[in-house]
């Protein structure tokens, strides 16, 4: 029997994705790793040749701009955390979550990780939703129901989509 709670989380879910793939399918390796502004944050091959992202601790303020690698970087990185800790045994550390590289492969690498959040999410009872068990060892939700997070995971990956479309944009009349 399927939840209300999760079959409106997931219509919720399945608009956000919906307007994620229709950016993504004009996004190659040259959009996503243009810098809209001179200061920016973006993702680069390091010593070892994995794809990591600019970051800092604490953030500055203001946030640097952000390439599209960066935004993609980052919701591959939170919904990878996300996912291992409310259905896992605990995430890598920030620094161990790389970009695959290209624009095809972020693709494919967040299409996976949206396809096993849709799943987990369809398995949930009310029970379940009104729990703090399997978001306990979140570092940013301890206190949060799963219900929450969920929620949050939504508005997250809404508003990263936002951005993504946004950056397509500037970098689409970028010499107009």
């Amino acid at each position: 029997m399927t939840v209300a709670r999760v079959e409106l989380l997931t219509r919720q879910l399945d608009i956000a994705w919906a307007l994620f793939e229709y950016h993504l399918k004009d996004i190659d390796d040259a959009a996503c790793l243009w810098e809209p502004a001179a200061v920016c944050w973006t993702v680069r091959p390091d010593e070892r040749g994995r794809w990591v992202a600019d970051w800092e601790v604490p953030e500055p303020d203001p946030v640097p701009a952000l390439t599209i690698g960066w935004v993609t970087w980052h919701i591959g990185y939170w919904w990878t955390t996300t996912l291992e800790h409310c259905f896992g045994t605990g995430a890598p550390e920030r620094e161990e979550i790389t970009w695959p590289g290209t624009a095809e492969a972020a693709a494919g690498w967040l299409r996976g990780l949206h396809e096993q959040w849709r799943a987990r999410l369809a398995e949930l009872t009310d029970a379940d939703l009104d729990s703090t068990e399997r978001t306990r060892t979140l570092p940013w939700g301890q206190e949060m129901t799963l219900v929450d997070v969920a929620g949050w995971v939504n508005v997250e990956l809404t508003k990263n989509v936002a951005e993504v479309g946004l950056i397509r944009h500037l970098y689409g009349v970028r010499d107009a």
